[in-house]
């Protein structure tokens, strides 16, 4: 189960600061990677991610950039630089703490097109370069687990992951059932982060194309994400431990 800690990717979808910080402090003994997305960071700001960085966590960024490339590249860069100062968070009283390697991961619409990707990876290498930190990985939106399924969506699924890898990009977020099509077109070198993970039994609320942890690391993805089965559980950690058992339930790891 050990192993599969550094797979785990829990989604912070809660209201407030405090919420946040309860959560992390009881899963971070279990859990590395934790993700920011458009309700906390529009509830707290940027503080939340350099909290998270202060305590040595892994931050996925996914914000989803999507405008035109000057502003996307403008975007990732303030991104990548969210790494910086982050001691303050902690009080005036507290050593500076350095961010853990910068950001992790971070988010793009492949709808943005080629241009718009390019500028972000682009934007992301030349300000870590400055930073001196790692470039965040950049990870393109393919289609979303909440869109229903259409005979032609492996089509439009692999045309998107095809522009994202051809536009530098680290890898793509995409559900289990089409991490499979992504790892035999790609292989191992381009990253599958996948989202609408549900264990075994459990209600799959407004997620369309969803998969149990074995499933999708049978499948082929890297990392994946879950947000409600363990936030909203009476207990978060024996819930994170579940999904950690059962991804280590998987028998083809690393058979890509």
């Amino acid at each position: 189960m050990n192993d599969q800690k550094g797979r785990l990717i829990v989604a912070l979808d809660v209201e407030t600061f405090e919420e946040a910080r309860k959560m992390v402090d009881a899963l971070s003994p279990i859990v590395e990677i934790f993700k920011v997305g458009s309700q906390l960071f529009t509830a707290c700001g940027p503080v939340v991610v350099r909290y998270l960085m202060a305590k040595g966590m892994k931050v996925f960024l996914d914000l989803k950039f999507h405008d035109i490339p000057n502003t996307v590249a403008h975007a990732v860069s303030a991104a990548v630089g969210l790494g910086a100062e982050v001691h303050e968070v902690l009080g005036e009283n507290q050593e500076a703490v350095q961010p853990a390697g910068g950001l992790f991961m971070c988010t793009l619409h492949t709808l943005g097109g080629g241009e718009m990707l390019r500028g972000a990876v682009e934007a992301a290498t030349q300000r870590a370069k400055n930073l001196g930190v790692t470039k965040p990985l950049l990870l393109g939106i393919t289609i979303l687990t909440s869109e229903v399924k259409t005979d032609n969506m492996p089509t439009i699924l692999l045309e998107r992951a095809r522009l994202a890898k051809a536009s530098g990009l680290d890898g793509v977020v995409a559900s289990s059932q089409e991490a499979s099509l992504i790892r035999r077109e790609f292989g191992r070198d381009f990253i599958i982060v996948t989202p609408g993970i549900r264990p075994k039994g459990a209600a799959t609320q407004d997620q369309r194309r969803v998969s149990t942890p074995a499933e999708a690391i049978t499948n082929g993805s890297d990392f994946l994400v879950v947000g409600r089965p363990i936030i909203e559980a009476g207990d978060p950690v024996r819930a994170a431990r579940d999904i950690l058992r059962e991804m280590a339930e998987s028998k083809k790891v690393g058979q890509y």
